[in-house]
């Protein structure tokens, strides 16, 4: 792991490489638990699935029924997510900077997962004004916070305090709950969460 070449994770080279070198460590191989829970307890939401990587969980929404959209940066990200979800899906992985993209609808739901921790802390506050701009009054930020105090990475931990003060402004917090089935990078340090956009 030692040897990449590209050591900055905001830009979309160093990301290329690794899944060029499948080195994906971050990459669960399927659908977690608490996202298809969460689906199946839902209506069909309008979702952004931003830094998706390989797209599991995009096939999985747009099986069932939901109208779901998946970006990533990195080229390699988003040929591997195509050919993750398959002919019937491949069309919703599409190449953005998420800074920049716009929908074509309004956003019922953001889901997160891995995206805010692949993100160094510097640009945390750009990532959570983007989600409360990309989401109106009512509409959901739902997923995977990876929590942890290491300074190191991707991926990056962040305290709950420090979540708290990024998303109170625009959002309240209405479920945190433990996960079962984490992968190892985020074992033990992750919660499923949903914020409401105020």
């Amino acid at each position: 792991m030692g040897d990449f070449l590209q050591r900055d994770p905001r830009l979309p080279a160093f990301w290329d490489e690794r899944f060029a070198r499948n080195f994906t460590p971050w990459d669960q191989g399927g659908v977690p638990l608490a996202l298809r829970d969460f689906a199946a307890a839902s209506a069909p939401l309008v979702t952004l699935i931003p830094g998706c990587g390989s797209a599991y969980e995009l096939a999985y929404l747009a099986g069932q029924g939901w109208d779901a959209t998946a970006i990533d940066f990195s080229p390699a990200a988003v040929a591997q997510g195509k050919a993750a979800v398959g002919a019937q899906h491949a069309a919703r992985v599409v190449e953005a900077d998420f800074f920049a993209w716009q929908p074509a609808r309004p956003l019922q739901l953001i889901y997160e997962r891995a995206f805010l921790c692949a993100m160094p802390p510097a640009m945390w506050p750009q990532v959570t004004a983007r989600w409360a701009q990309l989401l109106a009054p009512g509409a959901l930020l739902a997923g995977y916070f990876f929590f942890d105090d290491a300074s190191k990475g991707p991926p990056f931990g962040i305290a709950r305090a420090q979540l708290d003060a990024l998303l109170c402004a625009d959002f309240i917090c209405e479920a945190d709950a433990e996960v079962s089935g984490s992968i190892p990078v985020f074992a033990g340090k992750e919660r499923w969460m949903v914020w409401r956009r105020l």
